[in-house]
């Protein structure tokens, strides 16, 4: 047995893609924060409990559900070494002391049994190679009556306004790579990079789709009870200006460039979710609930 079967995204959120996650923290937080309250609602974190996030990343809803915990403590769980130097030093920065953060897989993670009260996650869980194994062992995690909330995304098509503006925006890049619009993007020397980010890219969406399909999620969830998945509709955030969400759109990979008038038409992409608080774009995920039985299965 393959003591790492999660190897391929340990290597890919320890890479360039984990970096750049790391060093644009609160442009990603922002662009989901908007599920953030009922995600929460549907965890009912109370003063006192156990709290273990999976896939943290850099620790923005960690640090949340800490505050929620009160006189509990929050525990964030990630394989990327970058985000996990982030949301330490972001935790420090902010001086919340009733968190801590380990690098571990949550598949195979030797957890304490029963040592949790509530499992969340935002965007964390579809990582795993196994999916029934890694929430075999969440549930063994939490104590029988346990809570598990996460949110994952719905299937590409359902996403509304994302799925039509990131189609254009995808052949828009495709379009200016061809015309040698593409500068170095800081994976590598002799060109190698570039073919090694976007297999990269490739692998980490695959994995990010991997729960789309409700039925798969109530497969995974063997170990629990009471399995609840309802779609949540949301607007998630790109930039300040549609000239912002371009830069972001462009620094993945780093370096990359656009020719003048591909810019301009992308930045029209984005101008008719221009509104006075930023880019926002109305998008759909899995709201899943459940909850550990007295004994695991």
């Amino acid at each position: 047995m393959n003591a790492r079967p999660n190897a391929r995204q340990e290597e890919i959120w320890n890479g360039p893609i984990g970096r750049h996650w790391a060093e644009q923290q609160d442009r990603y937080d922002a662009m989901s924060s908007d599920l953030n309250d009922r995600l929460f609602e549907a965890a009912a974190i109370a003063d006192g409990d156990r709290v273990l996030d999976i896939g943290c990343g850099a620790g923005g809803l960690t640090r949340a559900a800490a505050r929620l915990a009160g006189r509990g403590h929050a525990v964030g769980v990630d394989i990327s070494a970058p985000l996990l130097e982030r949301a330490r030093a972001r935790t420090a920065a902010e001086g919340v002391k009733n968190v801590t953060y380990e690098r571990a897989d949550a598949q195979t993670h030797a957890f304490p049994a029963g040592g949790y009260d509530v499992a969340i996650s935002r965007g964390g869980v579809m990582f795993f190679a196994d999916h029934a194994a890694a929430f075999g062992n969440i549930a063994r995690a939490l104590h029988p009556g346990g809570r598990l909330a996460f949110a994952c995304p719905q299937p590409v098509g359902s996403g509304g306004e994302e799925t039509q503006a990131f189609g254009l925006l995808a052949k828009l890049i495709a379009e200016g790579d061809g015309e040698g619009g593409r500068g170095g993007d800081g994976g590598g020397s002799g060109g190698g990079g570039a073919v090694d980010h976007a297999a990269d890219q490739a692998d980490a969406h695959a994995a990010m789709a991997s729960l789309s399909d409700p039925d798969r999620i109530r497969a995974a969830l063997v170990a629990f009870d009471e399995v609840m998945v309802a779609p949540l509709p949301i607007k998630t955030y790109w930039g300040e200006t549609p000239a912002d969400a371009v830069d972001f759109m462009l620094s993945r990979p780093p370096g990359r460039t656009v020719a003048a008038d591909k810019r301009a038409a992308m930045e029209d992409v984005f101008r008719p979710y221009a509104t006075d608080t930023g880019v926002r774009m109305r998008a759909s995920v899995w709201l899943v609930t459940a909850v550990r039985p007295d004994s695991t299965r």
